[in-house]
């Protein structure tokens, strides 16, 4: 199967986990903050919302909550 660069939600929060280790910025997932399969992912002092952990998330949507975070992977 191509590479489509579309990653699922819960591969999102995997690279920010990452990403905030190799930067020792602070993470945290909470699932319970958003509407029904919807979460909070904070890193640092930014925040995203992840919609979906077992979805694909779309080009747009993945640049968005990228700019949001601050984070480029």
């Amino acid at each position: 199967m191509p590479d489509t660069g579309l990653v699922k939600g819960s591969e999102f929060l995997k690279k920010v986990q990452a990403e905030a280790k190799k930067n020792g910025v602070s993470y945290f997932w909470q699932p319970s903050h958003g509407k029904g399969s919807h979460g909070t992912v904070y890193y640092g002092s930014k925040l995203t919302i992840v919609k979906d952990l077992k979805k694909e998330i779309d080009k747009g949507l993945l640049s968005g909550m990228k700019k949001q975070l601050g984070v480029s992977f």
